[in-house]
C-alpha cells in the first residue's frame, strides 16, 4: 500500500467518525440550559399574560354586579307592584318567591349578599363592591341612593 492510500483510507475513517460524532450530538437533545431558556420565556409570557388579563376580569365582576344590581331592582318593583302590602323584599325572598333566579344564591361576584331598600315607591339595590363592605366608595348601586 502506498503512503497515498494509506493517508486517504485515514482521512475516510477520520470522516466518517466525524459524520457519526455529528449525528450522535443531534440526537441527543437538548441541554438544560435550553430547557431553562424555555422556560424562563414562558414564564415571561405567563407573567405579561396575567398582567394585562388580572385587571379585564376584575371590570367584569363590576359590569357583572351593576348588572344584577338593575336586574334584581326591576324584579322588586314587579314583586311590590303585585304583591301591595307586604314589606321589602331581600334578595333571600325574591330567590324564595321564585321571583328571581340567582345562580350565586344572591351573592355579588364578591360573594357578599346584595341588599335592596325600599323608601315608598323607589327602590335601591346595594353591591359591597370589591371590599366586600358596605358603605365604602366602591359599592355598587342601582336606584335611588344612586344610579350605579
Amino acid at each position: 500500500m502506498s503512503t497515498e492510500t494509506i493517508v486517504e483510507t485515514h482521512d475516510l475513517r477520520t470522516q466518517r467518525l466525524l459524520e457519526l460524532l455529528a449525528r450522535r450530538r443531534r440526537r441527543r437533545g437538548v441541554t438544560l440550559i435550553e430547557v431553562l431558556i424555555v422556560i424562563a420565556i414562558m414564564a415571561l409570557i405567563a407573567g405579561g399574560v396575567g398582567f394585562v388579563v388580572f385587571p379585564k376580569i376584575q371590570q367584569a365582576r363590576v359590569d357583572t354586579a351593576k348588572n344584577d344590581c338593575r336586574e334584581i331592582r326591576k324584579i322588586t318593583e314587579q314583586y311590590m307592584a303585585l304583591n301591595v302590602g307586604v314589606d321589602c323584599p331581600t334578595v333571600e325572598v325574591l330567590i324564595q318567591e321564585k321571583e328571581l333566579q340567582h345562580d350565586g344564591g344572591g351573592a355579588d361576584p364578591w360573594g357578599t349578599m346584595y341588599e335592596i331598600t325600599c323608601n315608598g315607591d323607589e327602590f335601591s339595590v346595594v353591591s359591597a363592591g370589591p371590599d366586600a363592605q358596605m358603605g365604602t366608595e366602591d359599592d355598587i348601586f342601582a336606584g335611588f341612593v344612586g344610579e350605579g
